[in-house]
């Protein structure tokens, strides 16, 4: 694989230097939803984070097929890294955006007013991964090894961090490797690193398409940790609310209609961002990876996009036990949640 093709599938959710892919949606005449015209749609500005990738394929699908637009919305899309998007959500600058649920709670705990409406990611996609041939199928198994990572912050720093105490385990008892400029997928392939963190969707995806089998450990079953969802503003969430509620209820219909038919989600994902047909069978393979993560035996139960209340509980107290951690106070899961928006338009 060309280093300009793992480039462009290198796609993760922080340190990245913000870019911006606005996307208006139509404003024909529509039923208004939230607005005192009723020809006036309602605008709502939606951050994805970091870059324009397919695997945001429903937000691109939902607007293609006029799915916003049919509910009263006028749509701009933005791209954020995490820890800026959750600032912009608490000051109103944002309506609406794709966040890290353990972004959310230390957030919360400093006095930031958002919550999180609805699960994207029912399986936590932050992981370690390495090389088959490395030997590591535990977490056991990363005593005194070498481990890349981005840095010591992070869904992938407090993923790790739950991984390693399954085993009676702490970063300590490996050989840590920063790699601030998110080179940890090239690490592993070239054999610098025994193991990385990364997405379940992304660096693991680009090994196998290197033709090299791959190890992953995954923290769903240890610790279960929220995986990103849609984030809203306090003040937003008052103001904006049936225009929120029709954009969540937009947006899980774009996801069951990928989930029956993926090709429709790589096909959006393209046309919004052409450059992603230059490498579309890598494209549909982190996608495929993508909509693996959207559903879980929770979600299976209790429909999509459904929030797990345990699921916080337990990271709450998980992050507030942790030596550096940054959850400034105790919150409690009905400070971080709210199901209201998952009832339809």
């Amino acid at each position: 694989m060309s280093r300009s093709l793992l480039n462009l599938l290198l796609i993760v959710s922080v340190g990245a230097t913000a870019c911006a892919s606005p996307a208006p949606g139509a404003t024909g005449p529509t039923t208004s939803i939230g607005s005192s015209s009723p020809t006036s749609p309602t605008a709502l500005t939606v951050g994805l984070g970091y870059i324009p990738s397919v695997q945001f394929a429903q937000f691109y699908l939902a607007d293609a097929e006029g799915y916003y637009r049919d509910a009263g919305l006028d749509v701009t899309f933005q791209n954020r890294i995490d820890p800026e998007l959750i600032t912009l959500l608490g000051q109103g600058a944002i309506d609406i955006g794709m966040g890290d649920g353990t972004s959310v709670i230390p957030a919360v705990s400093q006095d930031i007013p958002v919550r999180y409406v609805a699960s994207i990611y029912a399986g936590f996609p932050s992981v370690v991964f390495a090389k088959e041939s490395a030997g590591i199928t535990e977490a056991a198994d990363l005593e005194g090894r070498s481990l890349g990572i981005p840095g010591r912050f992070g869904s992938s720093w407090i993923m790790l961090q739950a991984l390693l105490a399954s085993a009676d385990l702490t970063p300590d008892d490996l050989e840590i490797e920063l790699y601030p400029d998110f080179g940890q997928a090239v690490a592993v392939q070239q054999d610098q690193v025994d193991a990385a963190t990364g997405f379940a969707n992304n660096e693991p995806v680009q090994l196998e398409l290197a033709g090299e089998a791959v190890s992953i450990l995954r923290i769903d079953d240890i610790t279960p940790l929220p995986g990103p969802g849609l984030v809203v503003g306090a003040g937003t969430l008052e103001t904006k609310a049936p225009a929120i509620r029709a954009f969540v209820a937009a947006t899980l219909r774009a996801m069951e209609e990928i989930i029956a038919d993926p090709e429709r989600g790589l096909d959006a994902a393209i046309a919004r961002v052409p450059e992603l047909g230059e490498g579309r069978q890598a494209q549909a393979a982190i996608l495929a990876a993508t909509v693996e993560t959207w559903t879980s035996d929770f979600t299976d139960a209790n429909g999509l996009g459904a929030i797990d209340r345990e699921a916080w509980e337990t990271s709450v107290e998980f992050m507030r036990s942790l030596p550096d951690t940054v959850v400034a106070r105790p919150v409690t899961v009905d400070e971080l949640v709210t199901e209201e928006m998952l009832d339809g338009p």
